[in-house]
């Protein structure tokens, strides 16, 4: 079974407008309830969602912990706790944000939490392999004036610099490059939607910022 993915980056202020197209919600999320309801009666039917997502929950646990074997323990604590707690996952339908991705993800956030409470010496953001540098989902396309977007030949400084951000915000960022919608992301943090625009347009200001300031400090900085 496929899972066909089409995600909704923009979260502007122009998303209020219930004429614009992003409004739709993600076509992966249909097929994610569709294979939950089979999983829910045969755990052997989870397969394509664990397929699916745990590539994207690792990178996740990895953003926030810096260490591949850290990452790899998470996911795997994820999907244990998953599985588990599956026969008791009912969505919302009033709330936009509840599905089983912003589901999945609270548990990795929790996950994450708790691994970095066990070890606070984990190591900085910034001896991440460069080959998990690319930050697609920090790109924009509905961006407006009131949201500043981390344009894509930003990103890899942008990882170096995530870690100067309050652990909220910054949480809220890497939630985004997990392809989290805004109303996903309030719904696995807690918060409500506006909070989390307030929040993600300060950690974009932030991360502008401090790119800018970077460049003044080194010339060369393409």
């Amino acid at each position: 079974m496929q899972l066909a993915w089409r995600s909704r980056i923009s979260d502007s202020p122009d998303d209020a407008d219930d004429h614009q197209p992003s409004r739709v919600r993600p076509v992966v999320e249909y097929n994610d309830l569709a294979i939950v309801t089979l999983a829910q009666a045969d755990p052997r039917a989870f397969a394509p969602l664990y397929e699916h997502y745990a590539p994207i929950v690792y990178h996740y646990c990895l953003r926030r912990l810096s260490h591949p074997e850290a990452a790899a323990d998470a996911t795997a604590i994820v999907f244990t706790r998953a599985l588990a707690a599956l026969p008791r996952f009912t969505p919302d339908p009033r709330r936009e944000g509840s599905t089983f991705r912003s589901w999945l993800f609270t548990i990795a956030h929790n996950v994450v939490i708790d691994s970095r409470r066990r070890n606070r010496n984990h190591l900085s953001l910034d001896t991440f392999p460069a080959d998990l540098t690319d930050s697609p989902h920090l790109v924009d396309p509905g961006a407006s004036p009131e949201t500043l977007a981390i344009d894509a030949d930003e990103s890899r400084q942008v990882r170096a610099m995530l870690g100067h951000l309050p652990d909220r915000q910054r949480t809220i960022v890497e939630l985004r490059l997990s392809g989290l919608s805004g109303a996903e992301i309030a719904q696995t943090l807690g918060m409500s939607e506006s909070a989390v625009k307030s929040a993600q347009f300060r950690a974009y200001q932030s991360l502008r910022e401090l790119l800018r300031d970077h460049r003044s400090h080194n010339p060369e900085f393409p």
